[in-house]
């Protein structure tokens, strides 16, 4: 297994999306208030221009596989960050390659000093959710910050 984790580059948009968007119609998730319909999953490249956020593609055999990032949402509690749009193909999924996304993301955002890290997600995924808790994440009651996906109704906070 040849994998490589690399920062977003224009040329990747179409393909990650494409990623994305697979995902979410194997998990019957394509609904809306999820970023299946959000127009920004077609430009990830210029929205993780943003500062303070970053986006990793992996690329399985110099194919991107999968992807995932950090991004400072609006309106979340001083020193948290989202960790946002965590992806594989069906290919990818069960190797490692999720945890290997997410360990650089917690990197980056420790890099960037945020204290916590913030996720959405929804039942339709509760396999990436079991992965979020052996990760360190643990459940909250409520949504933190403005995101726009109120089709996700699982939320997790995990301290770095």
């Amino acid at each position: 297994m040849n994998l490589t984790i690399r920062p977003i580059k224009p040329e990747d948009n179409a393909q990650i999306a494409k990623v994305i968007r697979g995902a979410l119609e194997d998990f019957n998730a394509n609904k809306s208030g999820t970023v299946y319909f959000d127009p920004t999953t077609d430009d990830l490249y210029t929205l993780f221009q943003t500062p303070n956020s970053a986006y990793y593609v992996a690329l399985l055999n110099d194919e991107i596989v999968g992807g995932c990032g950090i991004y400072p949402t609006e309106n979340l509690p001083n020193g948290y960050a989202e960790l946002v749009k965590i992806y594989l193909h069906q290919t990818a999924r069960g190797k490692g390659i999720g945890k290997a996304l997410m360990l650089k993301c917690f990197e980056k955002a420790e890099e960037l000093n945020y204290q916590h890290l913030y996720l959405e997600s929804m039942p339709e995924l509760d396999i990436a959710v079991g992965m979020y808790q052996k990760m360190g994440f643990h459940f909250i009651n409520k949504p933190l910050g403005n995101s726009g996906h109120f089709g996700c109704n699982i939320w997790m906070v995990k301290e770095l």
